[in-house]
């Protein structure tokens, strides 16, 4: 059952649309709106790159910064987009940088092979232009020789899917044209290697050198970059139809891990009442095919099926809510931020559905779920007690918002216990990875529950590439106890044959592992997939609904028991986002100099923080000098707890006797976050909201401990730590 959106709701949609339609017209030069190329050309062409045209276009400055965000991107090359006039290269993302991108990218992958047939995958997800973006990106393929794999007719494809199918019909990488959670001026390109995992730096300067080489010869010589023709054999529609999209394969991989006979069983004898908010319309169509294949349909009920690259105004703001001022503001579709829950109006688009109703909500991408459920507005108390946030829907109902770090906890000990019920759970030691600012809580679990736990940077690549790891010492030495070393310096032994339980981050992405190694059509194996992804986590929260509607609970309540069984102390977390200018501003020359003025405050927050983290490191200083510094800098906040400073990849990590609190830089944009965990949520807000807005200015106590002098080599010693923990 799909549930209706009002045409009250479709008609504010469609009028923002305009809005901001009316304002990328306004904000676009006569100049720039006739395209480079024809866009509707289907024959194959040679669009000629030279000096004119790199200098017209100003190339060389999309390139630095192009390069620039390649080095740290936890997520992709992100960044905003003329939605009218893709081609617009004052932009960072634009058909011309999609086409270098490409092109470089195509080059590396036929070096790398050797002259063997080149196979990859490319798809999207709803945003504007994402399809044309990916038609371009086989075409280009095509013409280097590589034959690509798209969905009929350039459909959307979750990013998860995308990952699965690299992998298991062993490809030789691929594309997804995808920003996640971020708004819906924005655009990206994932780069996916031959596991489906996203680049790691260094994969990706390798392509970013070919595109500084093109440019070099074009600028001398001039460099035709082929088209092929749009029905070109090697633009492969069929296969991904004949696998419609893969989920007939997906649904053999949740049956060998999430999706057991016990609790597919679970889910339909109790029948639990799910809403599924497809926010952005993308995963619709495949997770209603995965969850009827699977027989566990029936009490479904979808929100926002349809593909919408505005995310159905979600998110949407006529004023800006730092200044007031009245312009277009998207705050993006990230639901663990209560501002965009309020923004999707269910009040009114749950009215319908009962009490007890557990509601998932995906992004566009399909690769982060949150979780919530309408509860009676009795529990208010109970609630703030938890930890847990709520909104009022109406007088006598409300409606609480896990926040990823609350819902995983319940999923992670939820499988145990099923996996204890099969008599599978002793069968083989067991591991978690998770980011470093995710919960404090599952550390505490996992202490509880004898599993072991690795910590690493922010990103799922970060996640992937420790995983591998661990598969060539199970590989290599399969008798042997499997032992990798942290972000944080320890050696972690994980025991002989382990396998993950879990793997996640706090912002809303996770996988599981299932208890055969999974083996891609050619044999290679892996301890879990690459991606992480809604679709897999949707399936264990549906048997978790299933669960507590057996034993007339809410999920709040089973939370409850989990922080009791596992001696938590740790029930709270809080992440604090500090956005340094409005990131839908139209006019691109304004963007460009807000975000930079952005990043230089975004900056100089991390590089105080880091400062004292690799000085502590080096003993430069100790840990009461440390204390005292920051004590002088934030005399709001007492230090006495504070028990070390770590750098920690991306960010600067503080433990403290009965909480953390970590600062970190976005990899993607002018942000700050700052994410806390402990037992009070009001003292976890009141550290995180302190260490986000920190100018970075050094006080005379810094200057006198650590100095100006030492901080210019700080984030060089910083990437120096960082290749250390990879390269181990």
């Amino acid at each position: 059952m799909v549930i209706a959106v009002d045409a009250a709701a479709l008609e504010k949609r469609n009028k923002t649309e305009q809005q901001l339609f009316t304002v990328v017209e306004q904000n676009t030069p006569d100049s720039i709106k006739s395209p480079l190329f024809p866009q509707d050309n289907p024959e194959a062409f040679t669009f000629m790159l030279n000096k004119e045209l790199i200098e017209r276009l100003n190339l060389w400055e999309w390139f630095r910064n192009y390069a620039k965000e390649a080095q740290v991107s936890t997520a992709g090359i992100r960044g905003p987009q003329n939605i009218l006039y893709p081609w617009d290269t004052r932009f960072p993302i634009n058909q011309v940088g999609i086409i270098l991108a490409t092109l470089g990218k195509s080059i590396v992958a036929n070096e790398i092979t050797y002259k063997l047939p080149v196979e990859k995958l490319a798809g999207c997800e709803v945003r504007y232009n994402s399809q044309k973006y990916v038609e371009f990106i086989a075409r280009i393929q095509a013409a280097q020789g590589i034959r690509t794999y798209v969905p009929k007719d350039f459909g959307t494809l979750p990013i998860w899917m995308a990952s699965f199918l690299i992998f298991t019909l062993d490809l030789d990488g691929g594309e997804h044209v995808t920003s996640s959670h971020s708004v819906s001026t924005k655009n990206a390109t994932k780069d996916l290697n031959n596991q489906g995992s996203q680049y790691l730096p260094e994969e990706s300067m390798r392509f970013v050198r070919k595109i500084e080489e093109i440019l070099k010869t074009a600028e001398t010589d001039g460099y035709p970059i082929q088209f092929s023709a749009a029905a070109d054999e090697l633009i492969d529609f069929e296969r991904l139809d004949e696998l419609h999209d893969g989920v007939q394969l997906y649904v053999g991989y949740l049956k060998s891990g999430v999706a057991t006979n016990a609790n597919l069983q679970l889910i339909r004898q109790t029948k639990p009442p799910i809403v599924v908010d497809c926010v952005g319309g993308c995963m619709y169509r495949p997770m209603r095919a995965i969850f009827e294949r699977l027989g566990i349909a029936d009490s479904i009920r979808w929100l926002h099926v349809e593909p919408d690259p505005l995310y159905h105004n979600i998110g949407k703001l006529d004023r800006n809510p730092k200044t007031g001022e009245a312009e277009f503001y998207d705050l993006g579709c990230d639901f663990s931020i209560l501002d965009v829950v309020k923004s999707a109006d269910y009040t009114t688009k749950l009215k319908n559905q009962p009490t007890g109703t557990i509601v998932e909500v995906t992004d566009p991408d399909g690769d982060r779920l949150i979780v919530c459920q309408i509860e009676e507005a009795s529990r208010a108390e109970t609630l703030q007690h938890l930890g847990i946030d709520y909104l009022m829907l109406g007088e006598d109902r409300l409606l609480t918002i896990y926040t990823p770090n609350q819902a995983f906890l319940m999923l992670m000990d939820f499988h145990t216990k099923q996996l204890k019920t099969a008599g599978l759970w002793e069968d083989h030691p067991r591991f978690m990875i998770k980011t470093t600012p995710s919960a404090l809580a599952w550390d505490q679990w996992t202490a509880a529950n004898g599993v072991q736990v690795l910590n690493v940077p922010v990103g799922f690549k970060e996640i992937a590439a420790i995983m591998k790891k661990i598969e060539k010492q199970i590989t290599d030495t399969p008798n042997s106890p499997v032992a990798v070393q942290d972000v944080y310096g320890e050696t972690i032994t994980l025991g002989v044959q382990p396998r993950l339980i879990f793997a996640g981050e706090e912002s809303g992405g996770m996988i599981t592992g299932p208890e055969e190694l999974i083996q891609s059509h050619g044999g290679r194996t892996a301890i879990a997939m690459r991606e992480k992804s809604a679709g897999e986590s949707m399936v264990l929260v549906t048997a978790l609904a299933a669960h507590c509607k057996r034993e007339n609970g809410p999920l709040s309540d089973y939370l409850s028991s989990i922080f009791s069984d596992s001696d938590i102390t740790a029930t709270c977390d809080v992440r604090e986002d500090i956005t340094y200018y409005n990131e839908s501003e139209p006019n691109p020359e304004k963007l460009r100099d807000a975000k930079r003025e952005g990043e230089e405050k975004r900056d100089k927050n991390d590089l105080f923080f880091l400062g004292i983290a690799i000085a502590l490191r080096d003993e430069k200083i100790d840990i009461k000098q440390a204390r005292a510094i920051l004590s002088d800098a934030l005399p709001g906040l007492e230090f006495t707890t504070l028990e070390s400073i770590k750098f920690v990849g991306d960010g600067t990590y503080l433990k403290f006797a009965d909480m953390f609190v970590e600062v970190r830089k976005s990899g993607t944009d002018a942000k700050t976050k700052a994410y806390a965990s402990g037992p009070d949520k009001d003292e976890c807000r009141k550290y995180a909201k302190a260490f986000g807005e920190i100018s970075g200015a050094l006080t005379e106590l810094y200057r006198k401990h650590i100095g100006e002098e030492y901080l210019k080599d700080v984030e060089n010693r910083a990437r120096e730590i960082y290749n250390a923990f990879q390269s181990a």
